[in-house]
């Protein structure tokens, strides 16, 4: 217990050397999951082991926070932690392989920081960890980006610039473009979400994929997605990766398996109700109702769909489509 307490104090610890603005009791207690009396005690312990901690007024608030960093005993990460980090490169290395290429440049600059008996008994327990897990494949494509292509168009995002780009793909044929880029988006293959420069602001961005992009060349003109947008909630719009407008969809789940829907995440946002009867019903919110329905083929027998009307005639036409897979 006594090391336990010890392991909670040095991690909060690093969530205030990791702080720019320093952490309020409540960011504290919610970092590390305990009550606030619980983070009240910690933070006057961290007082007498850290003098350098500063305590900073944000009315009506306060504020603490290392400025000084910690040592690098402190810091020196578990095996457990770079085995996260190494399983998450394989897990990036379809859909996201800058990510990545990313990721393991980190791994090599962390493990370079290290002492030579530290790296020794980190490598035995990496290995051990990484023989004992496994990630499972996925059917799916790979994604296919170049990698100075994506620099480019991360550049004009963060600086939010316009980007000139040739694209090979749209029912305009092969041109050259000019883009407002509002972000990137991964799913199977990546994504520039972006509206045409000569457009209006109202109007809804559009998908473009980046492996069809070539030649791109940042301008020195004012770019940046407009004031309200959150990537995120554009994301979460579909179901999948392709944006339509919006349904609400019901499912309904037969008893037999509502605790196994109930794990299930159909969208992120989502929400489940429980029937009489056993039953789960889910509803849900987005477009792309083609790419709904193909993943609710392995919940086939499992579940019925109430609404909308569109999504079963999605379903129709999916189950014919695959039907034509099957040779007598």
């Amino acid at each position: 217990m006594r090391h336990e307490k010890s392991a909670r104090l040095v991690e909060l610890a690093r969530h205030l050397a990791a702080t720019t603005y320093g952490l309020t009791l409540d960011e504290m207690a919610e970092k590390l999951d305990v009550k606030r009396r619980t983070i009240e005690r910690m933070r006057d312990q961290l007082v007498m082991m850290y003098p350098d901690l500063e305590e900073i007024a944000d009315p009506p608030t306060k504020r603490w926070r290392l400025p000084k960093g910690l040592d690098s005993f402190t810091l020196a990460p578990t095996s457990e932690e770079m085995a996260a980090l190494s399983t998450g490169q394989k897990q990036l290395e379809r859909s996201n392989p800058q990510a990545a290429d990313a990721l393991a440049r980190l791994e090599t600059k962390m493990l370079s920081a290290l002492k030579s008996n530290v790296k020794r008994r980190l490598a035995t327990d990496i290995e051990a960890l990484m023989q004992a897990e496994a990630i499972a494949v996925q059917p799916g494509p790979r994604a296919s980006v170049d990698k100075d292509v994506l620099q480019v168009l991360r550049d004009a995002l963060l600086a939010l610039k316009q980007v000139r780009v040739h694209y090979s793909g749209g029912s305009g044929g092969p041109r050259q473009r000019d883009l407002i880029p509002y972000g990137i988006l991964f799913g199977g293959e990546a994504y520039l979400i972006a509206r045409e420069a000569h457009t209006d602001e109202a109007i809804a961005p559009r998908m473009w994929r980046i492996d069809r992009i070539s030649q791109p060349l940042m301008l020195d003109l004012p770019g940046g997605a407009p004031e309200g947008f959150e990537l995120q909630a554009y994301s979460e719009r579909s179901f999948g990766v392709y944006q339509e407008d919006t349904v609400n969809v019901c499912l309904r789940v037969f008893p037999d398996f509502a605790d196994e829907a109930s794990r299930w995440v159909f969208h992120p946002q989502q929400s489940l109700e429980r029937l009489e009867d056993g039953a789960l019903l889910v509803r849900l919110h987005g477009g792309g109702l083609n790419e709904l329905a193909w993943s609710l083929f392995r919940w086939g027998g499992k579940l019925e769909i109430l609404e909308p009307p569109a999504l079963k005639r999605a379903m129709a036409n999916a189950l014919d489509l695959a039907s034509t897979m099957i040779k007598p």
